[in-house]
């Protein structure tokens, strides 16, 4: 693997233990949405792993096709970084691509400890992927972000990254709201 996807990868995992044990930290109430209308820390959890699980499913194959890939352009990566400062903005709500959401929002969802087993799958997945990344296409558009356009696997790692960390801003919000820190006790 490229020294470089390796950091990225290393960041990736390190956030995301941060951000499980988060969610976890919340025990019972992690399936309980702070207000109507808001995720819930494990919707959270299955919103990430969802998003992480297709672009790994897409990069895939792309590789496969063994296509020499397109240049990423001077716009696409300046819409890729405005991308990342929105993302790394506390407060800032971005809104979801159509069919997203959705798929968090319906029905019931597996419990965190699944969740857990199932994103660390996916995660040994992404590193196979990123160990059999061909060295040509590493600067090649590989994967066409909603927002950014078609980004590189570096751009791709570093979504990933400012991704989770905009929710870890989110589950950090949710466990405020679920449980608020109590008046301090007074003393004489």
């Amino acid at each position: 693997m490229n020294h470089r996807l390796h950091l990225k990868l290393e960041q990736l995992e390190r956030s995301t233990g941060r951000l499980l044990a988060s969610a976890e930290a919340l025990g019972a109430d992690s399936g309980k949405s702070p207000a109507p209308g808001h995720w819930s820390a494990t919707q959270v959890v299955h919103h990430l792993l969802f998003i992480e699980g297709n672009i790994i499913q897409y990069v895939q194959k792309k590789m496969q096709a063994e296509e020499m890939l397109p240049k990423v352009g001077l716009f696409t990566r300046l819409r890729a970084r405005f991308i990342r400062l929105f993302l790394r903005l506390p407060g800032f709500k971005v809104k979801a691509p159509r069919g997203v959401a959705t798929v968090t929002d319906a029905g019931d969802l597996p419990s965190l400890p699944e969740l857990r087993a199932t994103w660390e799958a996916s995660r040994r997945q992404l590193e196979r992927l990123l160990n059999e990344f061909p060295g040509r296409q590493l600067n090649r558009a590989i994967f066409p972000h909603p927002r950014s356009g078609r980004i590189n696997i570096y751009q791709v790692m570093e979504f990933l990254l400012d991704h989770l960390l905009h929710h870890q801003q989110q589950i950090n919000r949710i466990t405020k709201a679920l449980r608020p820190v109590g008046p301090e006790l007074v003393r004489s």
